[in-house]
């Protein structure tokens, strides 16, 4: 009954969206606990070293592993699957997942050797901090092993739609470097938090690895070019690892800048960019993860009909749930960051970082709608083993990014022009991946689209107005300097800001509500 149930929700794009979103939601919280716990105990300062030797792990991996699976291992390990059979299909996933082990273990070691190097680039306006960044940047590249092994295991469950392992490995990790701050800061100091990322790391792995067992895998020694699929996935995988390593090389050239102006800074930055990639990962990235497959079918089968209408339903979806949310961050960001990250107790997070964080969070609320649908985007040219035009905008977005970044931060805007830079460059990349795949499948459903976007801001500025106006209603009448007046205040204005959305929407009969509707209604279906 309950494996029946299961089946149905995970079978389905909205139910796949449902599964992936609601982890997310979980994980993202946990995340947001973990950032919390982390001031509470760490100072910003030291914060900052860590955030700053976590980079290069992450650029790893993103570069060597991530270009081979998000574009390319799930299309074709689909088509081997559906030509040959499971078996060829995992024949194929040990030959890759052998064959990028090798690869990332040399990366790794080069790692490791290049690390005083790496720490010097990253703190150069910080000497006395930069052994201890190399010493923390070793430690944590194991994680790229351990992520690795982990998500050719995901390929696999995503190309099967079992999104459940991959749904909650996210949450696994989160808890291992919660372990770490709880447990490991206090007695092995900073290093104590590069011995959580690992823990989670591994936690990320195990969860995925038995969930692909379950699913028949299982491991054998293949290192083998001929693998049927194989070359096919080499042959996508360098234009997607080089947007990836773009976007990480983007993050890097960011975080140097920020490192430039304080070492607290780039806590500041990392915790608005935390918070303000929740409903990206919730809402954006979910629907654009569950909508792969189909979209991949959909063009395989040269159904562009059922692929236009995926592409409008999904990207209006996306659009009436974060068009609103960009104005609660942008009105809220102050009340939203001091409640999320120094509501428990006694906190190492000062006023000053929140009013700094809050001001990035702002900027990049400005950019939010693009960043949400962007994922959406890409994955229709992935679908098309096009892995080579989001490599182009990505190379454009780089350049655009990184001069305005370097403009922008020698003026009075200081800090806050990085974040405006960051947040133009993505707008300006997600107008240029929508006009190509305007001019490449024509007629996207434009004229919905397009209706749809202007009644979700005008509806979005009524409740602006009014989140706005009872913000400073609720304020005279409660402590301000306190967690329970910030929380009135916020939740006050956000369920009074939410009803006008609602109602507008639903009086004025929006489409959208109606997907949504339509939405619940199968999920209810679906769990009952």
């Amino acid at each position: 009954m309950l494996y029946s149930w299961w089946q149905r929700l995970s079978g389905s794009v909205t139910g796949a969206a449902v599964i992936i979103g609601a982890a997310s939601i979980v994980s993202r919280a946990l995340g947001l606990l973990r950032d919390n716990l982390m001031v509470k105990y760490v100072p910003s300062s030291e914060l900052g070293v860590y955030l700053a030797a976590f980079k290069i792990p992450d650029l790893i991996f993103n570069i060597v592993v991530l270009g081979a699976l998000s574009a390319s291992f799930i299309p074709v390990f689909i088509a081997v699957k559906k030509k040959h059979d499971t078996t060829t299909a995992f024949t194929l996933a040990n030959s890759v997942l052998n064959i990028l082990l090798v690869v990332v273990t040399i990366g790794i070691g080069f790692g490791l050797l290049l690390a005083p190097q790496i720490s010097k680039l990253l703190m150069r306006t910080h000497p006395e901090q930069q052994i201890l960044t190399a010493q923390m940047l070793r430690v944590m590249l194991v994680c790229v092993w351990f992520f690795t092994v982990s998500n050719v295991m995901a390929g696999m469950l995503n190309a099967m739609r079992r999104f459940l392992a991959y749904s909650l490995a996210p949450i696994l990790y989160n808890i291992g470097i919660i372990i770490g701050a709880i447990g490991f800061y206090p007695r092995f100091g900073l290093m104590g938090l590069a011995y959580g990322v690992v823990l989670g790391a591994f936690f990320h792995c195990v969860a995925q690895w038995v969930a692909a067992w379950h699913s028949g895998y299982r491991y054998q020694w293949i290192f083998c070019l001929n693998v049927t699929g194989v070359k096919k996935i080499f042959q996508l995988m360098p234009p997607r690892a080089l947007s990836l390593g773009i976007m990480q090389l983007t993050s890097f050239v960011l975080s140097i800048f920020v490192l430039g102006f304080n070492t607290n800074y780039l806590t500041n930055w990392t915790y608005a960019d935390n918070l303000f990639n929740v409903p990206i990962n919730v809402i954006g990235v979910s629907l654009a993860l569950s909508s792969f497959p189909v979209f991949s079918q959909a063009l395989a089968d040269n159904d562009f009909a059922k692929f236009k209408e995926l592409f409008s339903n999904n990207i209006r979806r996306i659009l009436f749930v974060i068009i609103p949310l960009s104005i609660v961050m942008l009105l809220l960001r102050a009340q939203l960051v001091r409640l999320l990250f120094a509501s428990l107790g006694k906190t190492l997070f000062s006023w000053q970082d929140t009013i700094i964080t809050a001001q990035i969070l702002g900027v990049f609320s400005l950019s939010l709608f693009a960043q949400a649908t962007i994922p959406l985007m890409t994955r229709v040219f992935f679908a098309h083993h096009n892995t080579k035009t989001p490599v182009y905008v990505s190379m454009a977005q780089l350049v655009l990014n990184v001069s305005l970044a370097w403009i922008l931060s020698g003026t009075t805007l200081g800090l806050y022009g990085i974040a405006l830079a960051y947040s133009i460059s993505n707008i300006i990349a997600m107008l240029i991946l929508l006009c190509i795949l305007r001019v490449k499948y024509g007629d996207l459903d434009d004229k919905r689209i397009i209706s749809s976007i202007a009644k979700i801001v005008a509806a979005s500025s009524a409740m602006g107005l009014v989140i706005h106006g009872i913000r400073y209603l609720v304020a005279p009448y409660v402590d301000m300097h306190t967690t329970l007046g910030l929380f009135i205040q916020t939740t006050t204005s956000l369920a009074a800001g939410g009803f006008i959305y609602v109602t507008l929407a639903m009086y004025y009969k929006f489409e959208e509500a109606d997907l949504i509707k339509v939405y619940v209604k199968k999920i209810w279906r679906v769990l009952n």
